[in-house]
């Protein structure tokens, strides 16, 4: 069994037989289901922001989302958190 460690190792998949095959031979890690979930104390220090962005890459945002059953507001800050560290590392 293959650890998932990073969601854009989670393919879009064509079927759900292949979704199925996917899955019967990967796992998620741990620490990326622990960063996909808020604690109670994240989800009450939040602030709202508007962010203007185009209709066609929204709807492409929303069905990624989808199709790694995430909401894609959760989606897009998990991918500016993982970005936010990446970039701390290579400083």
């Amino acid at each position: 069994m293959t650890a998932v460690l990073d969601w854009e190792e989670v393919p879009l998949f064509d079927s759900e037989e292949a979704e199925a095959a996917f899955w019967s031979e990967n796992m998620i890690d741990l620490r990326l289901m622990e960063g996909a979930v808020a604690s109670s104390s994240e989800v009450s220090e939040s602030v709202t922001i508007t962010l203007r962005i185009d209709p066609r890459m929204l709807a492409r945002i929303k069905r990624l989302a989808r199709s790694r059953y995430l909401n894609y507001q959760s989606m897009i800050k998990q991918w500016l958190s993982e970005r936010m560290e990446q970039e701390l590392r290579e400083r």
